[in-house]
């Protein structure tokens, strides 16, 4: 599904709502409402006033990664971005080259056996493609290092090619996240919570709205090719789904921050709604086909028109809103990508 749109390269966010004037927060983005095939437009702050009392935020709580690690293969210089950790101690890995402007570019010439240096004496084996479909991703093995560690210590955010410069790790995190006993989290930044702060959370609060935390990891996305995501670790707890099935029995509504968020509630979601605390991997994908069983709404950021994820926008909201939400964003020169403005979808 491809809105009939085209989004000009100057719609990109390029540095963080906060970085863009003075005086200006986390909040300072625009907010999209698509209610149906009407749309309205607001700023992020008004977002209180759009929800009722008794409604249901379901937030991702994964910590921000420092993923992208240098390495070298051979005399030529790598990036290593470290997506997801397997259940073996293997971590998926993109390996790519560096651009020259401090970002990267898909690198094609990882086969089985190839050896990445890291620093500090680590070394990175690749054993075989995660998908069967596409040797983007690699499974691989790390020596002579501990990866959370080697990710602390010399790994930074990752960055994309339509971004101005690096950003502090602080800049990735949401207020929602959590540390991780594991040391684990998400390769790329549960973007659709960023605007969130504190004050606006207290707010939402005394509004009567309630929150319900979910855990996703969400690993690299495919930049050239948008491709569906792939396998994902998540946790929902018994406590978060005893609220989402309390919202739904009291019919109130329980909207999603986040496309990892519908992922992680619709994969412990029985066939019946019911919604039962679970752990583990999902390869779950949203599409209008399988539909939604749980969420009555969706806060995200705006997706290019390639992208897997607006399946599941559609799944939400239906083929309309999104035509007619993304038309809207383009005219009222709504920015995109992980530090842009935020898209409100309500059935």
């Amino acid at each position: 599904m491809t809105p009939a749109v085209r989004v000009p390269e100057e719609l990109s966010a390029r540095v963080p709502a906060e970085q863009r004037g003075p005086g200006l927060g986390r909040d300072g983005v625009r907010l999209l409402v698509s209610r149906g095939t009407e749309v309205s437009h607001h700023a992020f702050g008004e977002l209180p006033g759009l929800l009722r009392a008794g409604d249901l935020l379901v937030v991702n709580t994964s910590p921000t990664l420092a993923a992208a690690v240098d390495g070298s293969v051979g005399h030529t210089r790598v990036v290593v971005h470290f997506s997801t950790r397997g259940d073996d101690a293997r971590w998926a890995v993109e390996v790519r080259e560096p651009d020259g402007r401090g970002t990267t570019r898909a690198r094609a010439c990882v086969d089985k056996g190839t050896v990445v240096r890291l620093p500090g004496g680590g070394r990175l084996v690749a054993e075989e493609p995660l998908s069967p479909h596409g040797d983007r991703l690699w499974w691989a093995r790390v020596s002579g290092a501990e990866v959370t560690a080697l990710l602390r210590e010399h790994g930074r955010p990752i960055r994309y090619a339509y971004t101005e410069r690096d950003q502090p790790l602080s800049a990735y995190q949401t207020v929602f996240a959590l540390p991780v006993p594991d040391g684990t989290g998400s390769a790329e930044m549960p973007s659709a919570a960023r605007p969130f702060t504190a004050r606006l959370v207290t707010e939402l609060v005394s509004r009567g709205v309630q929150f319900a935390p979910v855990t996703l990891h969400t690993g690299v996305a495919s930049a050239e090719s948008h491709e569906p995501p792939y396998p994902e670790r998540f946790s929902v707890p018994g406590e978060s789904a005893r609220l989402i099935n309390a919202a739904r029995a009291a019919g109130r509504r329980v909207v999603a921050v986040g496309t990892t968020a519908v992922r992680a509630v619709e994969s412990a979601a029985g066939a019946d709604g019911v919604v039962r605390a679970r752990a583990g991997w999902t390869d779950l994908v949203v599409t209008p086909a399988r539909g939604v069983r749980v969420v009555d709404g969706l806060l995200t950021g705006l997706h290019e028109p390639e992208a897997s994820h607006l399946l599941m926008l559609e799944a939400v909201a239906g083929r309309a809103a999104i035509d007619r939400g993304y038309e809207a964003a383009v005219r009222g020169r709504y920015l995109w990508h992980e530090f842009g403005d935020v898209h409100l979808l309500l059935r």
